[in-house]
């Protein structure tokens, strides 16, 4: 927050592997450890720990990953079973699954939002909490 950069803002795991700026990839990776795009990639990621997009980074596919740390532009959706971060400037188009989510100002996000430590759990309740309850009719005493 506050004009941190992301590389400083892991906290998660070492960071072992980079996609530099200029680099444009597709396919699939997984990985143990964090993971750092500033280049472009195509295509799914997941990751066990962190995965950090920089400023000048655009990622286009599904991530699941234990946190993400989003500077750059990710257009697809995204599962985290810890934290996510959206960084100032970012910008997502997706959805997106976690325990938290942190959103600087500045950032522009257009999708759906679940929350929650349970997949399972969150859905149950969700459809529960909101469905419409039933209309009761009168009811009307017998008359002797």
């Amino acid at each position: 927050m506050f004009g941190k950069e992301a590389d400083t803002a892991t906290g998660q795991g070492s960071l072992n592997s980079i996609l530099g700026q200029g680099c444009k990839v597709k396919g699939d990776i997984q990985l143990q450890g964090t993971l750092r795009i500033d280049g472009e990639f195509e295509g799914s990621v997941n990751c066990p720990e962190t995965l950090i997009i920089g400023k000048s980074g655009v990622v286009k596919g599904d991530v699941k990953v234990k946190n993400a740390i989003i500077g750059g532009k990710m257009l697809g959706n995204i599962t985290s079973t810890n934290k996510i971060e959206l960084q100032t400037g970012s910008h997502v188009e997706g959805d997106i699954e976690t325990a938290r989510l942190v959103i600087d100002e500045g950032v522009f996000f257009e999708g759906n939002c679940k929350m929650g430590t349970g997949p399972s759990q969150r859905s149950e309740k969700s459809d529960k909490s909101w469905s419409k309850p039933e209309e009761s009719k009168p009811q009307t005493a017998g008359v002797r």
